[in-house]
Order: C-alpha cells, then structure tokens, then sequence
C-alpha cells in the first residue's frame, strides 16, 4: 500500500500563522504547495487525481487560516491602538511631577492594582505658586471607572485652584466645592454617587522658611525622615474626607511642621500601609521606615516599592500612590551628600 506524505505539508502555514503574520503564512502557503506538486511527483502521481485533491486541500485549508490571521492582526492592531489612546488618556489624567521644583527634589511613584490599567482611584497632584509649592495626595472610594472619574474631577480642581488661594483652608474648601457640585451631576445617573468621598492631604513647602504646612482630609499622616529619625506628622484635628467635609475655610485646620534641608517628606495613599502579607498582615510601615534612604527621593521610593512587594509577594489589592519631597541644599551652604545614620521612629504633632 502507497503512502503519501504531501498532504501533511498542510502542517507549515497551519503552524506558520501561529506566530507569522497574514504576509508570511501566505507566502509558506504557496511554498508548501510548490512542495506538494515536487513530492507527489516524485511519487509518480504527475497525472494521478490526487495530485490536484493533495493541492486543492492544502490551499483551501491555507485561505481559512490566512483568513483568520489577518482578522487577528486587524483585531492586534485596533487594540494596540486602544491601548495607546488610554495610556494618553491616563497620563493626561494623572502627570507625572517634575523632578525639581523649586528649591524641592521631588520623586513620585504609582501603581494601579487593576492589571494594564495606569490609573486608579489613587491620585497626586503638585503646583508651584509664587512663594512656595503645594502638593495633593489623595485616595477615592471605591474602584474603577468611577474612582478613576471622581479623581480626575478633583485633579482638574486643584490644578485651577492651587494658585488662586493664598492659604491652604480657601483652597481645601474650594476643592470640597468642587468635589460636591461634580458628586451632584452624577445623581441622576448613580444613586450611590452622595456615598463617594476622597480622603486627601494638602501639603505646602514654602521657599523661604524650613516649615510646611499641612492640611488632613481623612488622609494617613506623611511621614518625616532625616537628621537620625523618622516622624510622623500627625494631625490631631483632621476634617472629613471631600465630599463630607464643611464648605467653610474654618472647617480645615493646618498643622504647621518643621522641614529643613536634611529632611524629607514622604506621602502615600493606604495602598501601602494597607498591603497584606500571606498571613493577612498589613504592612509595618513605621518599623521598616527607620532603614530607609531618606537621603535620596527616587531611591526611598524604590525601596518602598520592593519593600511592599516583598511584604505582599508581588500581589496589590489597591492602588498604591507615593510621593518623596527633599528641599534642595542651598548653594555654598556645605550640605551636601551625607552618611546615613540609624533612624529612630517618633510621633510629632503641631
């Protein structure tokens, strides 16, 4: 009994389209049945039927399959595309801070924990004004598509804002303006939109003096490093989260702390502190902050970044936000890159 083996040339543009384009599985196609024509000749089977049937089935079989993988480029492309108009969207949404402002080193860091996403219900934001720099952190009830709205509402807000008050508390109680009139559009659409809120943390570094000036909304205090320690900037009287907090000025206290030239300011959203290992235990951010390099913003947030993945196994819950602040040393001033030192971890109020 014959056998033929050119009907399992079929096997080269079937397997070609599996990582070839619509081009080259062609091209195999028409190889293959070159290749099929030179086998059965060699098997005598010139003016048999099969020949033409062996040719026939190899070039139907090729149009579905190069059919199917130009309807799969087509769909590669058109997504590729999507992909790159949401990434536009996102950064747009979301900037990324300069790494200098003013006399400020600056170094910010994001995570969504939704996969392919680059923006969530997290968000920062910083402005400078004439005499100072103000930064926004803040974190949004809820997840997807509506945080992702109700930040990008309270974004637009600050950027208008920012330089339009001359005090923290008229620019926290802008933003609780606009958070609520942006709440209220959406009550006809979403009847659970007056349950939406924004914890937030209002940060001002003025140029001139070694302090800064913070405003809470509900939001986890930042975090102070430099000079041998590590303290955290609590704020005894926080106001409520946006969108529940009062629309007077008075509503918003600021807490003044000391910042010099040695420290530097951390904030972050609850997505860090919030992290949990196998064991369901949040991450210990007071006790793994005392061996940072707070010397240098984009490596603290580096290692911050790998600490928390270590802590957690590379798994994110939620939305991770991070933002480093280090004032500048002043020229001639002789601070420069210094040693580390151990930290110790305190608790500072106003």
């Amino acid at each position: 009994m014959a056998v033929h083996l050119s009907p399992l040339l079929v096997a080269a543009p079937t397997s070609t389209a599996a990582f070839a384009g619509a081009r080259f599985t062609t091209a195999t196609a028409l190889a293959a049945s070159a290749a099929v024509f030179v086998v059965d000749r060699h098997d005598g089977l010139l003016h048999s039927p099969l020949l033409p049937i062996h040719i026939a089935a190899l070039l139907v079989v090729s149009v579905f399959v190069v059919s199917a993988r130009t309807l799969h480029d087509r769909d590669l492309r058109e997504l590729t595309q999507v992909r790159a108009v949401a990434e536009v969207a996102q950064r747009v949404v979301l900037r990324p801070l300069p790494a200098l402002m003013g006399p400020l080193r600056v170094a910010c860091t994001y995570r969504a924990a939704a996969e392919h996403a680059l923006v969530g219900g997290d968000l920062y934001a910083a402005a400078r004004t004439d005499r100072a720099t103000r930064f926004l952190i803040g974190d949004v009830r809820g997840k997807g598509l509506p945080a992702v709205e109700d930040a990008s509402a309270l974004l637009g807000a600050f950027r208008e804002a920012a330089h339009r008050h001359d005090a923290l508390p008229g620019l926290a109680a802008a933003l609780e303006g606009s958070v609520r009139r942006h709440l209220a559009q959406l009550t006809d659409s979403d009847p659970e939109s007056g349950e939406r809120f924004i914890t937030a943390l209002l940060v001002e570094i003025p140029d001139a003096s070694p302090l800064v000036h913070v405003v809470s909304c509900g939001h986890p205090p930042p975090l102070r490093g430099g000079r041998g320690e590590v303290t955290t900037l609590s704020v005894p009287r926080p106001a409520p989260p946006l969108g529940l907090a009062g629309t007077s000025p008075d509503a918003f206290p600021v807490e003044t702390f000391a910042f010099g030239p040695a420290d530097t300011l951390l904030l972050y959203t609850d997505g860090v502190i919030e992290a949990r290992d196998t064991g369901g235990g949040f991450y210990p951010i007071l006790e793994r902050a005392a061996d940072w390099p707070w010397q240098c913003p984009r490596g603290l947030l580096r290692r911050i970044n790998d600490d928390v993945d270590v802590h957690a196994g590379g798994r994110l819950e939620d939305d991770l936000a991070l933002v480093a602040v280090r004032r500048a040393p002043v020229p001639g001033s002789g601070q420069g890159p210094r040693r580390s030192r151990p930290h110790h971890v305190t608790e500072a109020g106003p």
